[in-house]
């Protein structure tokens, strides 16, 4: 079975056609395999498509096996990997249909294996403040829905607080589906940093639909403007608010192309 390995920011991602996966393989079991660092490929994801132009769908398949709605590096990953495959150019756009609705990608530019993209994710849903309990103390938690479930804790980004309070966050009772969780610190009016605890997978370097939702808290209850960046340990990404939804701006690459030899059931 082939595999396309592309990543975002160091968000990294599994690619497969769905068609190339045999009848009856145990989808979970394979995420796991590849997904696994040491083991198997290595990736935060596993997204299996379907294409058939002008436009592709997806499932994301988090490195634990468990669902995701949408991711929005993965969807980029995705789009570089068609635009690779057509030779798309500078103003094309690329439709992905995924368990969150459809996103629309626009082609910016292209340099050797670097694909940049705005992708249009949506209005944020659900945007409340909650106290939660959480590692002995409660904290101000911003939960959101951008086609997945968020929680943003604006305040110190830390390693410490990563690793204690977002990830105790990402599976709280709270959420009954988990979340992923940003830790966010309002640098400037124009400029937000982020930690990331992604549910399913941990640490991430970088996160699309995460920076969407750090920038949505900053905006409504840190003063940031609507039109910023958000930057995590694997770069930074551009962030709108506009009237008709969120539109992230941002690259991703296609690494690799493998022949898979592991387990597929």
């Amino acid at each position: 079975m082939r595999l396309v390995k592309a990543q975002g920011f160091g968000n990294d991602f599994l690619l497969v056609d769905a068609a190339d996966v045999p009848a009856g393989a145990d989808l979970v079991a394979l995420a796991r395999f590849v997904c696994e660092r040491r083991r198997g490929i290595g990736a935060d994801g596993l997204i299996l498509f379907e294409t058939r132009a002008p436009w592709a769908s997806m499932r994301l398949l988090n490195a634990d096996g468990s669902p995701s709605e949408v991711s929005g590096n993965g969807v980029r990953c995705l789009a570089a990997w068609i635009a690779t495959t057509r030779d798309l150019r500078p103003g094309a756009v690329v439709e992905v249909a995924t368990d969150a609705g459809p996103k629309r990608l626009e082609l910016l530019a292209r340099a050797g294996i670097e694909f940049t993209f705005c992708a249009s994710m949506g209005q944020p849903e659900r945007v409340e403040r909650h106290a939660l309990p959480v590692c002995g103390t409660t904290v101000d938690a911003i939960t959101l829905r951008v086609g997945n479930p968020q929680c943003v804790v604006l305040g110190p980004v830390t390693s410490h607080r990563l690793h204690t309070i977002a990830a105790g966050l990402s599976s709280h009772p709270h959420f009954p589906e988990g979340a992923n969780v940003e830790l966010a610190a309002v640098e400037a009016p124009d400029r937000v940093r982020i930690l990331i605890w992604e549910r399913g997978v941990g640490p991430t370097e970088s996160s699309g639909t995460g920076a969407c939702a750090a920038a949505v808290a900053a905006i409504e209850f840190g003063g940031a403007s609507r039109d910023l960046q958000v930057t995590s340990p694997g770069g930074t990404q551009r962030v709108e608010w506009r009237a008709d939804g969120l539109y992230l701006t941002g690259t991703a690459s296609v690494i690799a192309e493998i022949a898979w030899k592991g387990r597929l059931t």
